[in-house]
Protein backbone atom coordinates (compact mmCIF):
# COMPACT_ATOMS: atom_id res chain seq x y z
CA UNK A 1 0.00 0.00 0.00
CA UNK A 2 2.83 2.49 0.80
CA UNK A 3 4.45 1.73 -2.03
CA UNK A 4 1.54 2.23 -4.45
CA UNK A 5 0.99 5.18 -2.55
CA UNK A 6 4.06 6.54 -3.70
CA UNK A 7 3.46 6.04 -6.80
CA UNK A 8 0.36 7.45 -7.34
CA UNK A 9 1.49 10.90 -5.38
CA UNK A 10 4.68 11.04 -8.01
CA UNK A 11 2.31 10.28 -10.67
CA UNK A 12 0.26 13.87 -9.15
CA UNK A 13 3.65 16.17 -9.05
CA UNK A 14 4.64 14.96 -12.31
CA UNK A 15 0.52 15.52 -13.71
CA UNK A 16 0.69 19.03 -11.95
CA UNK A 17 4.20 19.67 -13.21
CA UNK A 18 3.19 18.76 -16.70
CA UNK A 19 0.02 21.28 -16.79
CA UNK A 20 1.94 24.18 -15.27
CA UNK A 21 4.05 23.67 -18.29
CA UNK A 22 1.29 23.53 -20.38
CA UNK A 23 0.06 26.62 -18.88
CA UNK A 24 3.26 28.60 -19.09
CA UNK A 25 3.36 27.85 -22.88
CA UNK A 26 -0.24 29.49 -23.65
CA UNK A 27 0.21 32.42 -21.90
CA UNK A 28 3.76 33.14 -23.67
CA UNK A 29 2.01 32.10 -26.90
CA UNK A 30 -1.07 34.79 -26.43
CA UNK A 31 2.04 37.47 -25.61
CA UNK A 32 3.45 36.75 -29.04
CA UNK A 33 6.65 35.89 -26.91
CA UNK A 34 7.08 40.17 -26.12
CA UNK A 35 6.68 42.12 -23.48
CA UNK A 36 3.16 43.23 -22.95
CA UNK A 37 3.12 47.48 -23.78
CA UNK A 38 6.05 47.52 -25.51
CA UNK A 39 9.81 47.44 -23.99
CA UNK A 40 11.30 48.84 -20.93
CA UNK A 41 9.74 50.82 -17.94
CA UNK A 42 7.45 52.28 -20.74
CA UNK A 43 5.99 49.04 -21.55
CA UNK A 44 5.78 47.85 -18.03
CA UNK A 45 3.90 51.72 -17.44
CA UNK A 46 1.67 50.46 -20.39
CA UNK A 47 0.72 46.91 -18.47
CA UNK A 48 0.16 49.11 -15.55
CA UNK A 49 -2.38 51.29 -17.04
CA UNK A 50 -4.23 48.26 -18.68
CA UNK A 51 -4.47 46.10 -15.41
CA UNK A 52 -6.05 48.90 -13.59
CA UNK A 53 -9.61 48.50 -15.94
CA UNK A 54 -9.21 44.63 -17.02
CA UNK A 55 -11.22 43.96 -20.36
CA UNK A 56 -14.40 42.67 -19.09
CA UNK A 57 -14.84 39.74 -22.62
CA UNK A 58 -11.66 38.80 -21.32
CA UNK A 59 -12.66 38.26 -17.69
CA UNK A 60 -16.19 36.57 -18.95
CA UNK A 61 -14.47 34.05 -21.16
CA UNK A 62 -11.76 33.24 -17.87
CA UNK A 63 -14.71 32.74 -15.80
CA UNK A 64 -17.41 31.32 -18.36
CA UNK A 65 -17.11 27.78 -16.65
CA UNK A 66 -18.80 29.93 -13.45
CA UNK A 67 -21.09 31.61 -15.38
CA UNK A 68 -24.61 30.59 -17.07
CA UNK A 69 -24.39 29.63 -20.42
CA UNK A 70 -25.53 33.13 -21.99
CA UNK A 71 -24.55 34.90 -25.38
CA UNK A 72 -22.87 37.83 -24.54
CA UNK A 73 -21.99 40.17 -27.60
CA UNK A 74 -19.12 42.30 -26.53
CA UNK A 75 -18.66 45.53 -29.00
CA UNK A 76 -16.25 48.43 -29.18
CA UNK A 77 -17.63 51.50 -27.83
CA UNK A 78 -18.76 53.71 -31.27
CA UNK A 79 -16.40 56.66 -31.44
CA UNK A 80 -17.39 59.98 -30.62
CA UNK A 81 -17.78 62.20 -33.35
CA UNK A 82 -15.36 65.27 -33.35
CA UNK A 83 -17.47 68.65 -32.97
CA UNK A 84 -17.33 70.47 -36.28
CA UNK A 85 -14.55 73.33 -36.38
CA UNK A 86 -16.47 77.02 -35.02
CA UNK A 87 -16.86 79.95 -37.60
CA UNK A 88 -14.29 82.77 -36.80
CA UNK A 89 -14.27 86.65 -37.76
CA UNK A 90 -10.87 87.24 -38.67
CA UNK A 91 -8.62 90.44 -39.60
CA UNK A 92 -5.47 92.28 -38.89
CA UNK A 93 -3.67 95.27 -37.99
CA UNK A 94 -2.28 96.31 -40.98
CA UNK A 95 1.15 98.52 -41.25
CA UNK A 96 2.35 100.96 -43.77
CA UNK A 97 4.88 98.61 -45.50
CA UNK A 98 2.25 97.67 -47.89
CA UNK A 99 1.14 101.01 -49.43
CA UNK A 100 2.98 103.39 -47.30
CA UNK A 101 0.14 103.97 -44.85
CA UNK A 102 -1.50 102.45 -42.11
CA UNK A 103 -5.03 101.27 -41.85
CA UNK A 104 -7.59 102.70 -41.75
CA UNK A 105 -6.05 105.62 -42.96
CA UNK A 106 -5.31 103.84 -46.10
CA UNK A 107 -7.91 101.37 -46.74
CA UNK A 108 -6.28 100.53 -50.09
CA UNK A 109 -3.45 98.93 -47.16
CA UNK A 110 -6.56 96.39 -46.40
CA UNK A 111 -7.28 95.60 -49.72
CA UNK A 112 -3.31 94.75 -50.57
CA UNK A 113 -3.60 92.32 -47.03
CA UNK A 114 -6.64 90.99 -48.37
CA UNK A 115 -5.03 89.80 -51.52
CA UNK A 116 -1.77 88.72 -50.39
CA UNK A 117 -4.43 86.57 -47.79
CA UNK A 118 -6.91 86.23 -50.51
CA UNK A 119 -9.88 86.52 -48.71
CA UNK A 120 -11.75 89.35 -47.34
CA UNK A 121 -11.38 90.14 -43.76
CA UNK A 122 -14.12 90.71 -41.18
CA UNK A 123 -12.21 92.55 -38.52
CA UNK A 124 -9.47 95.86 -38.84
CA UNK A 125 -7.91 96.75 -36.02
CA UNK A 126 -6.47 100.22 -35.22
CA UNK A 127 -4.90 101.73 -32.25
CA UNK A 128 -5.25 105.23 -30.34
CA UNK A 129 -4.43 106.76 -26.89
CA UNK A 130 -6.12 109.48 -24.91
CA UNK A 131 -4.28 112.17 -25.72
CA UNK A 132 -0.82 113.68 -27.49
CA UNK A 133 1.55 115.61 -25.11
CA UNK A 134 4.25 117.87 -26.00
CA UNK A 135 5.91 121.09 -24.61
CA UNK A 136 2.80 122.89 -25.01
CA UNK A 137 0.29 120.85 -23.61
CA UNK A 138 -2.03 118.00 -24.56
CA UNK A 139 -4.66 117.55 -27.38
CA UNK A 140 -7.18 114.72 -26.84
CA UNK A 141 -8.32 112.53 -29.33
CA UNK A 142 -12.00 112.09 -29.96
CA UNK A 143 -13.53 109.46 -31.12
CA UNK A 144 -12.71 108.30 -34.90
CA UNK A 145 -15.98 108.19 -36.66
CA UNK A 146 -14.23 108.63 -40.71
CA UNK A 147 -12.10 105.37 -39.74
CA UNK A 148 -14.66 103.75 -38.08
CA UNK A 149 -16.48 104.24 -41.22
CA UNK A 150 -14.36 103.32 -43.69
CA UNK A 151 -14.16 100.14 -41.71
CA UNK A 152 -17.54 99.77 -41.88
CA UNK A 153 -18.10 100.84 -45.12
CA UNK A 154 -15.36 98.12 -46.16
CA UNK A 155 -17.74 95.45 -45.14
CA UNK A 156 -15.58 94.92 -41.53
CA UNK A 157 -16.35 95.40 -38.08
CA UNK A 158 -13.98 98.20 -36.38
CA UNK A 159 -11.77 96.72 -33.69
CA UNK A 160 -10.29 100.26 -31.89
CA UNK A 161 -7.92 99.47 -29.13
CA UNK A 162 -8.06 102.79 -27.02
CA UNK A 163 -5.41 103.27 -23.71
CA UNK A 164 -5.71 105.96 -21.04
CA UNK A 165 -2.22 106.90 -22.10
CA UNK A 166 -0.38 110.09 -24.01
CA UNK A 167 1.95 108.98 -27.12
CA UNK A 168 4.71 109.77 -27.19
CA UNK A 169 4.33 106.19 -25.15
CA UNK A 170 6.41 106.39 -22.31
CA UNK A 171 6.06 103.64 -18.84
CA UNK A 172 6.43 106.51 -16.92
CA UNK A 173 3.28 108.95 -17.16
CA UNK A 174 2.68 111.01 -13.88
CA UNK A 175 -0.58 112.83 -15.80
CA UNK A 176 -2.10 109.54 -16.43
CA UNK A 177 -2.38 107.11 -13.64
CA UNK A 178 -5.02 104.73 -13.31
CA UNK A 179 -5.84 106.77 -10.05
CA UNK A 180 -6.59 109.76 -12.37
CA UNK A 181 -9.20 107.84 -14.27
CA UNK A 182 -10.66 106.72 -10.77
CA UNK A 183 -10.82 109.54 -9.54
CA UNK A 184 -12.47 111.34 -12.41
CA UNK A 185 -9.92 113.36 -14.14
CA UNK A 186 -10.89 112.83 -17.30
CA UNK A 187 -14.93 111.79 -16.96
CA UNK A 188 -15.52 114.75 -19.17
CA UNK A 189 -13.32 113.85 -21.79
CA UNK A 190 -14.27 109.68 -20.81
CA UNK A 191 -18.41 110.85 -21.63
CA UNK A 192 -17.66 113.08 -24.56
CA UNK A 193 -15.71 109.77 -26.08
CA UNK A 194 -18.51 107.65 -25.04
CA UNK A 195 -21.53 109.90 -26.28
CA UNK A 196 -20.06 109.94 -29.66
CA UNK A 197 -19.91 106.17 -29.99
CA UNK A 198 -23.19 105.73 -29.22
CA UNK A 199 -24.36 108.90 -31.89
CA UNK A 200 -21.97 106.67 -34.79
CA UNK A 201 -24.74 104.17 -33.81
CA UNK A 202 -22.91 100.80 -35.01
CA UNK A 203 -21.94 97.76 -33.52
CA UNK A 204 -17.80 97.44 -32.91
CA UNK A 205 -15.10 96.02 -30.45
CA UNK A 206 -13.50 98.44 -27.62
CA UNK A 207 -10.54 96.73 -26.37
CA UNK A 208 -9.01 98.87 -23.82
CA UNK A 209 -5.98 99.16 -22.14
CA UNK A 210 -4.74 95.66 -22.88
CA UNK A 211 -1.55 93.33 -22.06
CA UNK A 212 -2.69 94.67 -18.37
CA UNK A 213 -0.85 91.75 -16.89
CA UNK A 214 2.50 92.49 -17.98
CA UNK A 215 4.97 95.83 -17.23
CA UNK A 216 5.35 97.46 -20.04
CA UNK A 217 2.19 100.44 -20.39
CA UNK A 218 1.34 102.68 -18.15
CA UNK A 219 -1.72 101.41 -17.22
CA UNK A 220 -0.32 98.20 -15.65
CA UNK A 221 -0.22 97.74 -12.13
CA UNK A 222 3.15 98.24 -10.26
CA UNK A 223 4.22 100.83 -12.59
CA UNK A 224 3.50 104.53 -13.31
CA UNK A 225 2.54 104.78 -9.35
CA UNK A 226 -0.42 102.33 -10.08
CA UNK A 227 -1.37 100.09 -7.31
CA UNK A 228 -3.43 96.54 -6.64
CA UNK A 229 -6.88 96.81 -7.75
CA UNK A 230 -6.52 100.33 -9.56
CA UNK A 231 -6.80 98.69 -12.84
CA UNK A 232 -10.28 97.03 -12.34
CA UNK A 233 -11.79 99.95 -10.47
CA UNK A 234 -10.39 102.30 -13.62
CA UNK A 235 -11.83 99.70 -15.69
CA UNK A 236 -14.96 99.79 -14.28
CA UNK A 237 -15.66 103.47 -14.06
CA UNK A 238 -14.90 103.98 -17.74
CA UNK A 239 -17.31 101.23 -18.74
CA UNK A 240 -19.87 102.97 -16.18
CA UNK A 241 -19.28 106.32 -17.96
CA UNK A 242 -20.28 104.52 -21.47
CA UNK A 243 -23.05 102.87 -19.98
CA UNK A 244 -24.07 106.21 -17.96
CA UNK A 245 -24.89 107.65 -21.49
CA UNK A 246 -26.30 104.46 -23.64
CA UNK A 247 -23.46 103.74 -25.63
CA UNK A 248 -24.63 100.41 -26.19
CA UNK A 249 -23.33 99.38 -29.52
CA UNK A 250 -19.67 98.89 -27.82
CA UNK A 251 -18.68 95.42 -27.13
CA UNK A 252 -15.63 95.65 -24.76
CA UNK A 253 -12.81 93.53 -24.89
CA UNK A 254 -10.68 92.25 -21.80
CA UNK A 255 -7.28 91.09 -23.64
CA UNK A 256 -4.13 89.61 -21.19
CA UNK A 257 -0.85 88.88 -22.84
CA UNK A 258 -0.33 85.33 -23.10
CA UNK A 259 1.82 83.65 -20.05
CA UNK A 260 3.24 80.51 -20.83
CA UNK A 261 5.31 80.18 -17.46
CA UNK A 262 2.83 81.44 -15.04
CA UNK A 263 4.94 84.36 -14.11
CA UNK A 264 2.71 87.69 -14.58
CA UNK A 265 0.30 89.29 -12.74
CA UNK A 266 -2.27 86.88 -11.81
CA UNK A 267 -5.16 87.51 -14.09
CA UNK A 268 -8.42 86.76 -12.08
CA UNK A 269 -6.94 89.55 -9.68
CA UNK A 270 -7.29 91.83 -13.06
CA UNK A 271 -11.03 90.73 -14.48
CA UNK A 272 -13.69 93.71 -13.88
CA UNK A 273 -16.58 91.25 -13.87
CA UNK A 274 -18.35 89.11 -16.17
CA UNK A 275 -21.02 92.39 -16.12
CA UNK A 276 -18.17 94.45 -17.39
CA UNK A 277 -16.95 91.94 -20.19
CA UNK A 278 -18.24 91.14 -23.35
CA UNK A 279 -15.02 89.18 -24.72
CA UNK A 280 -11.98 87.86 -23.42
CA UNK A 281 -9.23 87.99 -25.47
CA UNK A 282 -5.00 87.13 -25.45
CA UNK A 283 -2.29 88.40 -26.90
CA UNK A 284 1.04 86.68 -27.88
CA UNK A 285 4.07 86.21 -30.28
CA UNK A 286 6.73 83.50 -31.58
CA UNK A 287 9.84 85.80 -31.55
CA UNK A 288 12.17 83.25 -32.52
CA UNK A 289 16.09 83.98 -32.40
CA UNK A 290 15.19 87.31 -34.18
CA UNK A 291 18.50 89.53 -33.01
CA UNK A 292 15.97 92.15 -31.92
CA UNK A 293 14.53 90.53 -29.50
CA UNK A 294 15.65 86.29 -29.47
CA UNK A 295 13.43 85.25 -26.84
CA UNK A 296 13.10 81.73 -28.44
CA UNK A 297 10.74 79.67 -30.96
CA UNK A 298 7.41 78.33 -29.60
CA UNK A 299 4.86 77.02 -31.02
CA UNK A 300 1.45 77.97 -31.26
CA UNK A 301 0.58 75.14 -28.58
CA UNK A 302 3.39 76.05 -26.09
CA UNK A 303 2.48 80.01 -26.41
CA UNK A 304 -1.44 80.13 -25.84
CA UNK A 305 -2.87 77.05 -24.03
CA UNK A 306 -1.41 77.44 -20.47
CA UNK A 307 -3.49 81.07 -20.47
CA UNK A 308 -6.32 80.24 -22.58
CA UNK A 309 -7.34 77.04 -20.47
CA UNK A 310 -7.14 79.46 -17.19
CA UNK A 311 -8.80 82.09 -19.40
CA UNK A 312 -11.89 79.78 -20.26
CA UNK A 313 -11.94 77.52 -17.28
CA UNK A 314 -11.45 79.67 -14.61
CA UNK A 315 -11.21 83.33 -14.85
CA UNK A 316 -14.54 83.87 -17.36
CA UNK A 317 -15.39 80.90 -19.12
CA UNK A 318 -18.72 81.84 -20.34
CA UNK A 319 -16.98 84.32 -22.57
CA UNK A 320 -15.72 83.89 -26.20
CA UNK A 321 -12.24 84.95 -26.91
CA UNK A 322 -10.74 87.21 -29.46
CA UNK A 323 -6.90 86.46 -29.83
CA UNK A 324 -6.04 90.22 -30.70
CA UNK A 325 -2.70 90.23 -31.63
CA UNK A 326 -0.53 87.30 -32.79
CA UNK A 327 2.58 86.98 -34.93
CA UNK A 328 5.55 85.24 -35.89
CA UNK A 329 9.40 85.90 -36.98
CA UNK A 330 11.26 84.10 -39.53
CA UNK A 331 13.98 83.42 -37.33
CA UNK A 332 14.28 80.16 -35.23
CA UNK A 333 12.72 77.96 -37.31
CA UNK A 334 9.32 78.07 -39.89
CA UNK A 335 7.40 80.81 -39.84
CA UNK A 336 5.12 79.21 -42.99
CA UNK A 337 4.99 75.87 -40.31
CA UNK A 338 3.78 78.22 -37.28
CA UNK A 339 1.15 80.02 -39.78
CA UNK A 340 -0.53 76.31 -40.70
CA UNK A 341 -0.41 74.87 -37.42
CA UNK A 342 -2.02 78.01 -35.65
CA UNK A 343 -4.80 77.96 -38.18
CA UNK A 344 -5.27 74.59 -38.21
CA UNK A 345 -5.60 74.21 -34.26
CA UNK A 346 -7.64 77.12 -33.46
CA UNK A 347 -11.30 76.04 -35.00
CA UNK A 348 -10.97 72.79 -34.05
CA UNK A 349 -8.82 73.08 -30.34
CA UNK A 350 -9.23 76.32 -29.11
CA UNK A 351 -13.11 76.37 -29.29
CA UNK A 352 -13.64 79.28 -27.21
CA UNK A 353 -11.56 81.47 -29.72
CA UNK A 354 -13.80 82.78 -32.07
CA UNK A 355 -12.29 86.28 -33.60
CA UNK A 356 -8.21 86.43 -34.48
CA UNK A 357 -6.38 89.41 -35.63
CA UNK A 358 -2.46 89.35 -37.48
CA UNK A 359 -0.42 91.71 -36.15
CA UNK A 360 0.73 92.40 -39.54
CA UNK A 361 3.01 95.15 -39.02
CA UNK A 362 6.80 95.50 -38.36
CA UNK A 363 7.10 96.49 -34.64
CA UNK A 364 10.22 97.03 -32.62
CA UNK A 365 12.02 95.53 -35.88
CA UNK A 366 10.18 92.49 -35.51
CA UNK A 367 9.66 90.69 -38.31
CA UNK A 368 5.77 90.24 -37.84
CA UNK A 369 4.11 90.59 -41.00
CA UNK A 370 2.99 87.49 -43.23
CA UNK A 371 4.44 89.07 -46.49
CA UNK A 372 8.22 88.45 -45.11
CA UNK A 373 8.48 85.24 -47.07
CA UNK A 374 6.25 83.54 -49.93
CA UNK A 375 6.22 80.41 -48.18
CA UNK A 376 4.66 82.50 -45.21
CA UNK A 377 2.09 84.46 -47.41
CA UNK A 378 0.77 80.88 -48.81
CA UNK A 379 0.79 79.12 -45.56
CA UNK A 380 -1.18 82.00 -44.24
CA UNK A 381 -3.24 82.46 -47.29
CA UNK A 382 -3.91 78.45 -46.90
CA UNK A 383 -5.00 78.99 -42.90
CA UNK A 384 -7.10 81.64 -43.84
CA UNK A 385 -8.64 79.82 -46.48
CA UNK A 386 -10.45 77.10 -44.58
CA UNK A 387 -14.42 77.47 -44.54
CA UNK A 388 -14.03 78.93 -40.84
CA UNK A 389 -12.45 81.61 -41.26
CA UNK A 390 -15.34 84.63 -42.28
CA UNK A 391 -14.75 86.73 -44.54
CA UNK A 392 -16.01 90.30 -44.95
CA UNK A 393 -20.10 90.96 -45.12
CA UNK A 394 -20.99 92.90 -41.56
CA UNK A 395 -21.23 96.49 -42.92
CA UNK A 396 -25.21 96.20 -42.00
CA UNK A 397 -24.11 94.75 -38.39
CA UNK A 398 -26.54 96.70 -36.21
CA UNK A 399 -27.58 95.64 -32.61
CA UNK A 400 -25.68 95.72 -29.40
CA UNK A 401 -23.25 93.35 -28.01
CA UNK A 402 -21.45 91.51 -30.70
CA UNK A 403 -22.01 87.78 -31.22
CA UNK A 404 -19.46 85.46 -32.24
CA UNK A 405 -20.46 84.39 -36.07
CA UNK A 406 -22.70 81.52 -36.49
Amino acid sequence: MAKGSSIRAAAHVLWLAAAMLLLSAAIAFAGGGKPMGGHGKHGRLADARALVGPNRCVARTARRSKLPRVRRRCARKPAVAQAPPQPLYWGATIGDHLTGDQAPWDMNAVARFEQDAGKSASMVQFFQPFSQCSGSGCSFYSFPTTPMDDIRGHGSIPVLSWSSQAIPSTLSQPEFQLSDVISGRYDEYIAEFAEEARDWGHPFFLRFNWEMNGDWFPWAEGVNGNAGGEYVAAWRHVHDIFAAVGATNVSWVWCPFVDPGNSMTDLSSLYPGDGYVDWTGLDGYNWGTNPASPRGWRSFDQLFRRTYDEITQSVAPGKPMMLAEVGSSEHGGSKADWIRDALTRIPTEYRQIRALLWFDKFDDNMDWPIETSAPATDAFAAGIGQPSYVGAGYGGLSGGTIPPPS
